[in-house]
This record gives structure tokens, C-alpha cells and sequence, in this order.
């Protein structure tokens, strides 16, 4: 599993990730869940920290990359958490993926 771009969001987090060639997406999200959630309980932060499952899109041939990021990217813009995609400190890059 390679992570390339997210977005992490107050409610949620957008994470594009490199399964090629691997059925394990689900596992790999359990076990990012199930870190995150042990983090949030060491920091002794209440409430709960996931949802039930998770949605995920696989990007085919026709769909673009850098579209699908672009929408991504402008979420906290459309939160109104920002004026400028770049000035949310809760976005990044792991690894670059080449699409």
C-alpha cells in the first residue's frame, strides 16, 4: 500500500492510496482506523472516531488523477474552512503516486 495525497478533515479524511496488484484495501483501512482510534484514546480525546466501513472510489482509466484531486483539495474551501486550498495546514503528500 502506497499513500499519495490526502486531506484530512474535521469529520472525515480523504487518502489516495496505491493498492495495485493487492485485494487488502479493507484490511489496510481497518488497521489505519484502528491506529487512529488508539491515538485518539492515548490523547484521551471523547466521542467516537469512526464510522461504520468506508467509501472508496477506484480510479479507472478514463478518470483523472489530478481531477479527482483537485475536487479533493477544495473541500475545506467548500467547508469554509479557508479562502485558499493552500492554507489549510491538514494536506499533503506521502508518496508521490504516478498515475
Amino acid at each position: 500500500m502506497w499513500v499519495g495525497r490526502f486531506v484530512l478533515m474535521p469529520d472525515h479524511l480523504h487518502v489516495f492510496v496505491s493498492a495495485e496488484g493487492s485485494n487488502c484495501l479493507g484490511r489496510w483501512v481497518g488497521s489505519l482506523k484502528g491506529y487512529l482510534a488508539s491515538a485518539k484514546r492515548k490523547l484521551r480525546i471523547s466521542g467516537e472516531a469512526w464510522q461504520d466501513g468506508f467509501f472508496d472510489h477506484v480510479l479507472r482509466g478514463t478518470e483523472s488523477y489530478s481531477e479527482k484531486w483537485q475536487y479533493v483539495r477544495m473541500n475545506p474551501v467548500r467547508a469554509n474552512l479557508v479562502q485558499n486550498p493552500g492554507d489549510w495546514p491538514y494536506i499533503g503528500e506521502v508518496h508521490r503516486i504516478d498515475w
